[in-house]
């Protein structure tokens, strides 16, 4: 689902992960809402298959188990277009600057992409040949020197000084807890997301991507006409050599896709509806009724699944 003229060059991909945990998948998430092709390769030495149990998630009041919570983040990449491949990353190169990467897994596997997001706990051994002498630092371990990734290569936001190459992780303390692991990864791709915009003419108010559904609501009165918007847009960007026929591609392609984020309540209602289906699917409807009481069930079927009957 790729947008028009997001794509210069002939590659496999615009971008690919390596890493399926929760930085990778965040970070995949964002970057296939906004119609990238994505692939994630997830097969590693996940850390987080290291814990228990999870009980620090946001949004799971009783805790969540890993195998059920690495099948969720899984299946909403694949909900919003994104590709999951069980392989290792074994290696990721480019020859020159301008050259898209070239990305190989352990089963031999070769693509080409525009961007690659590191979002591995591990080494980061796959990518030494892109700038060894500084991705590379020496750590003493119980007494022992080894070389590892430096975590510090990348930025605070997982710039890097390689065009087209982010680090979600390792990323240090931001790589310690899942939540903020998660949280760290969606933001390193949103600054992928508005380095690409900038390059294509936004900046200002306009550059960053904010990946939110409005209510009909929010388009209302003034906000309903596209004139106001325009308006808006010019006082946020700065013009300046732009000319002035990809100013007007760049601000209508913008008002385009933010009334593409309009719902009304009907449509809310049935996105809900889908999301808690498609939830109990992945989880597994035995699994779900197993954790109800019986009594619930019973008195369910026999009122109809009405949940206001006594």
């Amino acid at each position: 689902m790729r947008h028009s003229g997001q794509q210069e060059r002939d590659v496999d991909h615009d971008v690919v992960m390596v890493g399926g945990g929760p930085a990778g998948c965040a970070a995949a998430l964002f970057t296939a809402r906004y119609g990238l092709d994505t692939i994630v390769f997830d097969k590693g030495s996940a850390a987080l298959r290291r814990c228990a149990y999870l009980e620090n998630y946001l949004g799971f009041p009783g805790g969540i188990e890993v195998g059920v919570f690495h099948d969720l983040m899984h299946a909403h990449v694949q909900k919003v277009g994104g590709e999951i491949v069980p392989e290792t990353v074994v290696s990721v190169e480019r020859e020159d600057a301008d050259d898209p990467f070239v990305v190989e897994t352990q089963a031999g596997r070769r693509c080409t992409a525009s961007n690659v997001v590191a979002a591995a706990w591990y080494d980061g051994s796959y990518l030494r040949s892109l700038d060894e002498d500084e991705m590379v630092a020496e750590d003493e371990h119980h007494g022992e020197v080894e070389e590892r990734f430096d975590p510090e290569y990348a930025d605070a936001d997982g710039r890097t000084p390689i065009k087209g190459l982010y680090v979600a992780s390792p990323a240090g303390g931001r790589s310690a807890q899942a939540i903020v692991v998660a949280g760290h990864g969606a933001h390193v791709a949103r600054c992928l997301l508005e380095d690409r915009r900038r390059q294509r003419g936004y900046s200002g108010g306009v550059a960053p991507h904010y990946d939110w559904l409005r209510s009909d609501a929010e388009f209302s009165g003034e906000w309903a006409d596209r004139g106001r918007w325009r308006e808006w847009f010019h006082n946020e960007i700065d013009a300046s050599g732009l000319s002035s026929e990809r100013l007007e591609d760049l601000r209508e392609r913008y008002i385009d896709r933010a009334f593409e984020t309009r719902r009304t309540d009907e449509e809310i209602d049935k996105e809900a509806e889908r999301g808690l289906r498609r939830l109990v699917d992945t989880i597994g409807t035995d699994r779900v009724l197993d954790a109800v009481d019986d009594a619930e069930i019973k008195r369910y079927a026999r009122d109809g699944g009405d949940p206001a009957s006594e």
